[in-house]
């Protein structure tokens, strides 16, 4: 399999609104990927497609040498999605969220306490173990979705946004998680800090108004947006100054990208 990911044209309309047009995406195994974008660029619809959490309007996509149109439930088995909106349980302890989420997935009771046991260890919630999701401070809360995505021991990972609402220690402390299962798991990550998609991926991909505008390292893209200031580079290619159909930079005046 060439592949983790292998996206073709794949585009999602909601009635006259394009959210994702004609994206063209391919990931390698174990790869870090950061999809970076301003609000509304199609990132987490992308995620949405790729993951099956929603149908595309056409186009393709393979992940893991599955379609996301004929194979969902082969694609589902291989993936997993820690999204941006917490979907931990808020009455249950952390052991007992990464517990159930493991038995929901087929283990019994005694796998799932190792495999609970095991995600705990990993991503350092001891301190928190017995402590009600609903208690936790916003990084252990994000921990825990994490550990939850991962406790199915997925192929793709999808992080949503894993950091936002963080502070500067807490992101570290999940930056240092993040980089700990690199090359374990293909990992598609969003965010809208710049320095984290620098840091952490093999590559980037810049989405505006639903359209693929550049793809490469972080070296790669300030080269090709003429500086030498990621931050720069993005602002360049989001805001509108680029056309991805001429190739060029210029006054679009916002429009056509």
């Amino acid at each position: 399999m060439r592949y983790a990911i292998d996206a073709k044209g794949l585009c999602k309309r909601y009635g006259d609104v394009v959210a994702v047009s004609s994206l063209d995406l391919q990931v390698k195994g174990g790869e870090l990927f950061a999809l970076l974008g301003v609000n509304g660029a199609g990132k987490t619809t992308a995620i949405k497609m790729l993951s099956c959490l929603i149908s595309p309007t056409s186009g393709s996509a393979d992940v893991m040498g599955h379609s996301i149109i004929g194979e969902a439930n082969m694609v589902k088995a291989a993936v997993s999605v820690s999204p941006q909106e917490s979907s931990v349980a808020q009455n249950l302890t952390v052991f007992e969220n990464l517990a159930f989420i493991a038995q929901i997935y087929g283990a019994s009771s005694l796998e799932a306490r190792k495999a609970a046991d095991e995600m705990i260890e990993m991503l350092s919630l001891g301190e928190v173990r017995n402590r009600f999701a609903k208690k936790l401070s916003g990084g252990y809360a994000r921990r825990l979705s994490i550990a939850m995505a991962l406790i199915t021991k997925p192929q793709v990972l999808f992080l949503d946004e894993p950091t936002l609402g963080l502070d500067v220690l807490a992101r570290r402390e999940l930056w240092k998680i993040i980089r700990e299962i690199k090359g374990q798991v293909t990992i598609l990550l969003t965010t809208h800090y710049l320095e984290e998609a620098e840091a952490l991926s093999d590559r980037v991909g810049i989405m505006a108004k639903g359209q693929m505008l550049a793809i490469g390292t972080a070296d790669e893209i300030k080269a090709f947006a003429g500086t030498d200031n990621f931050e720069e580079a993005f602002i360049r290619l989001a805001s509108g100054k680029y056309c991805a159909k001429k190739g060029t930079f210029g006054d679009f005046g916002g429009g056509e990208v």
